[in-house]
């Protein structure tokens, strides 16, 4: 079987699977009560009150289940890292629900799971002949060797993505559809890195680099068959035990693939969304006025009388146009 036909099936796979899990996780939450409790000063919001959450489980459960398929170190560690955070959200939705309040666990309590468990993956990048400390350099054939600097890097790349992806969590299929966005053209990417290792004959790398398109080409098809359920009006959200997991494993691929300085480009709506979020703090500190209407960014827009529909559509348009940008940046040369 070609590299390609396999990505296809598993992303067709993956589709399929999380559809027919969809139905069932929502029974569940609406069975354990598992409501999501809305912030108190997004008005706009008030109706999503009570909507289930926790619907993470359904596109990371294709993606756990595929990795575990495929078998190698990269898409097992990647997988591995997306259910540790998964885990940490998980705890932070329960107090949520468990309280019936917004704030979850402590931020000293959430920071240092993260720092744990993004130096196992700074650790695995350090240790792993096929990572390793360099990282490559956008629009050149360059890489930067950061020697064991690539750990702290590496957990700066977890912390800040996993982030600014729980922060572009907000309206109804937001985090998603720019997720859905990011992993096509990572998968791309990644074939395209699998396809060069067969070509140069470095069957071992090319395997790895499979599984990590595999990886993505997973996240992908679970996506999309989640927003079947989130698009607007959602009738789940992924809470904290999904956006984190998204956050993990959009570093994981970026990280591993030895592209971090990508998730600039392809993420481009992370770091929109966790930009507004510390200029608004830095600058209200310093001025006591705000930037703007509020943040993040998509809610200034909510709040400028945008429908949280076109705002979608805007972020997931500026999200695949980052993600060519993406592309470009890595083949370029």
């Amino acid at each position: 079987m070609s590299g390609l036909v396999k990505i296809l099936l598993y992303f067709v796979a993956s589709v399929a699977l999380s559809l027919l899990v969809a139905p069932l996780v929502i029974k569940i939450m609406r069975k354990l009560k598992a409501k999501q409790t809305v912030l108190g000063y997004v008005k706009q919001h008030e109706h999503k009150s009570g909507t289930p959450t926790m619907g993470g489980f359904i596109f990371l459960l294709p993606t756990i289940v595929f990795s575990l398929v495929e078998f190698q170190r990269f898409s097992l560690v990647a997988a591995a890292l997306s259910a540790g955070f998964c885990v940490l959200g998980f705890l932070d939705d329960f107090i949520k629900i468990r309280y019936a309040r917004n704030l979850g666990l402590k931020p000293y309590q959430k920071i240092i799971g993260q720092l744990g468990l993004s130096f196992a993956a700074g650790w695995f990048a350090y240790a792993s002949k096929d990572v390793g400390s360099a990282i490559n350099l956008p629009f050149s054939t360059f890489t930067l060797n950061m020697s064991w600097g690539i750990i702290p890097f590496v957990m700066l790349v977890y912390v800040a993505t996993t982030n600014c992806v729980n922060l572009t969590d907000g309206l109804d299929g937001l985090a998603g559809y720019t997720s859905v966005a990011y992993f096509l053209w990572f998968a791309i990417l990644l074939y395209f890195i699998y396809d060069d290792a067969v070509k140069a004959g470095n069957s071992e790398y090319a395997k790895e680099a499979l599984s990590l398109c595999v990886f993505s080409a997973s996240m992908l098809g679970g996506l999309l068959g989640y927003l079947v359920f989130n698009g607007y009006p959602a009738k789940i959200m992924m809470g904290d035990t999904g956006s984190l997991a998204l956050g993990a494993a959009c570093a994981s691929v970026a990280v591993f693939s030895k592209n971090p300085l990508l998730i600039v480009t392809s993420g481009i709506m992370y770091v929109l969304s966790g930009i507004s979020v510390i200029l608004q703090v830095l600058y209200y500190k310093l001025t006591k006025k705000r930037i703007f209407l509020m943040a993040p960014f998509h809610h200034h827009l909510e709040m400028k009388g945008l429908h949280e529909s076109k705002i979608v559509t805007i972020y997931f348009v500026c999200s695949m146009v980052g993600g060519a940008l993406t592309l470009i940046f890595a083949r370029a040369i």
